[in-house]
């Protein structure tokens, strides 16, 4: 067991390592490229993306979640992981052959889609990648590492590809194909690695139906959880103009990258949750869900402060002026980082491994109603800070609807959070940071930016972490110590 331990520590540390690269890249290749396409260009790709999602998800069904407690239950039996990838695998080449007889119909006969329509079909292209990629299964395995080196090494050449093919307003194009490549081309090379796992040959009697009814509910919550998470961008894309796209989009990149960051340690429990249900291992279950939620409310919480506070800043530093009207948008969304952490444990982590998906497509549904009568009331009036809050305000219902499910697993945890301990640390990060606001030591925008957000960051980050070490906080004091072992034996 000790060695399991270890193994997920590694895994954390590996996809850790791999949410800070969603974090790092941007601030590399997003300063440059907004300020190249500008926001109707941004908002161009971002608007396609979008659609394309939609399409992705019909063909993914709910495999790629799905597919990580199937094969992560199985994984010690060749045969039978290999029948289960066989299955899987079929089922989702046969969606994504239907998908794209629609998508291309609708890219040829849909105005605004026709207009652009290289655009579209090289975007598009994401749904073959994720279909063929496996991702599922590789997770499964518990096999973090793998999947950071591969991915950050598609990431590079897509930087390299940025910077290289990237030099007009009507590069949006390729932007768009240089997403694809640091995206989802890195699934290419899982076709080629799964043979050392599974059986490429026909292992016969193929049992399909065993998956229809959890993929099923799956799908069903997949589709909600897209619709809801997309369609911000696509009604401001139709209610409003490709302008308010691009100011929402560069509010939701700051949003993603910093997601990442918080369910890093959420994304390597699922194959380990899933294999303690399946042998029977209820407290190890229960541990490891603990921890997680502590995680997410000790590292989410001065993530969202931070970057509320230092909206500003950082939406000029990342794109420039001519995306201020982004700074209201992001400050709006951060409290999301919360929200979709804690999820990330309750519906991901809890939920599904125990077989309850049901409950979490219900909070899904309620966050989509949710999210979409605010767009309504708010988007024609307030434009890219309505869809902002539309999501803010989905995702705290799917996070309440999700803890009523669980209210009686997870009662003894929320009491134990460090609530007074956090709150005493985040008031005083906040107060030695915020005077870096009125610093003025560069006539550049870009690096007056740059200098406020360096100085308060070390700041910030530096005090809250010192507060919770001083008032012995558990989860940082256990972090602290893993970072130190890991120093030791470097």
């Amino acid at each position: 067991m000790e060695n399991k331990n270890i193994s997920l520590k590694k895994n954390f540390i590996m996809n850790a390592l791999l949410s800070m690269s969603s974090i790092i890249f941007p601030l590399i290749t997003f300063p440059y490229v907004s300020r190249i396409l500008l926001p109707t260009g941004m908002g161009k790709v971002s608007f396609a993306t979008s659609v394309v999602a939609y399409f992705a998800m019909v063909a993914q069904l709910g495999i790629p979640i799905y597919g990580v407690r199937a094969t992560a239950g199985v994984r010690d039996n060749k045969e039978e992981l290999s029948k289960v990838v066989h299955e899987l695998m079929i089922i989702n080449l046969v969606m994504c052959a239907v998908v794209y007889a629609a998508f291309f119909v609708m890219v040829w006969t849909v105005p605004k889609m026709a207009s652009e329509k290289p655009l579209y079909l090289i975007v598009g292209t994401i749904i073959l990648l994720n279909t063929i990629g496996m991702n599922w299964l590789f997770q499964g395995l518990e096999m973090y590492s793998f999947i950071t080196i591969r991915s950050l090494i598609f990431k590079v050449i897509g930087l390299a590809a940025m910077f290289l093919l990237i030099h007009s307003r009507s590069d949006y194009v390729i932007y768009g194909g240089i997403t694809v490549i640091a995206g989802s081309a890195s699934n290419i090379v899982n076709l080629f690695y799964s043979r050392h796992f599974i059986e490429f040959r026909n292992l016969g009697n193929y049992n399909f139906r065993r998956h229809f009814r959890p993929i099923g509910i799956l799908f069903a919550m997949n589709c909600i959880s897209t619709i809801y998470t997309n369609l911000d961008t696509v009604m401001l894309g139709i209610m409003k103009t490709d302008v308010d796209v691009g100011y929402y989009n560069a509010s939701v990149k700051v949003k993603v990258a910093l997601v990442s960051v918080v369910t890093s340690l959420g994304a390597v429990l699922l194959p380990r949750a899933s294999y303690y249900i399946k042998q029977g291992m209820n407290e190890e279950f229960q541990r490891i869900c603990a921890k997680g939620i502590s995680f997410v409310f000790v590292f989410a919480l001065p993530l969202a402060l931070y970057f509320t506070l230092f909206a500003g800043p950082s939406i000029l530093l990342l794109s420039g002026p001519s995306f201020r009207g982004a700074i209201m948008p992001m400050k709006c969304i951060m409290p999301t980082l919360l929200f979709i952490g804690i999820t990330h444990i309750t519906g991901v982590e809890m939920l599904i491994p125990l077989g309850k998906e049901k409950y979490t497509l219900y909070s899904f549904i309620g966050g989509a109603v949710s999210d979409l009568i605010i767009n309504f009331l708010l988007i024609p009036r307030i434009a890219s800070t309505g869809a902002a809050i539309g999501t803010a305000a989905a995702e705290g219902i799917v996070m309440l609807i999700q803890i009523f499910f669980l209210r009686e697993m997870i009662k003894p945890v929320i009491r134990k959070l460090p609530y007074w301990k956090a709150a005493a640390a985040l008031f005083a990060a906040a107060i030695s940071s915020l005077w870096t606001l009125k610093l003025q030591v560069s006539s550049t925008v870009a690096m007056n930016s740059f200098v406020i957000l360096a100085i308060s960051a070390v700041l910030f980050f530096g005090v809250y972490s010192i507060v919770l070490m001083l008032t012995r906080e558990s989860m940082a004091l256990e972090c602290a110590g893993i970072i130190r072992s890991r120093l030791k034996r470097n």
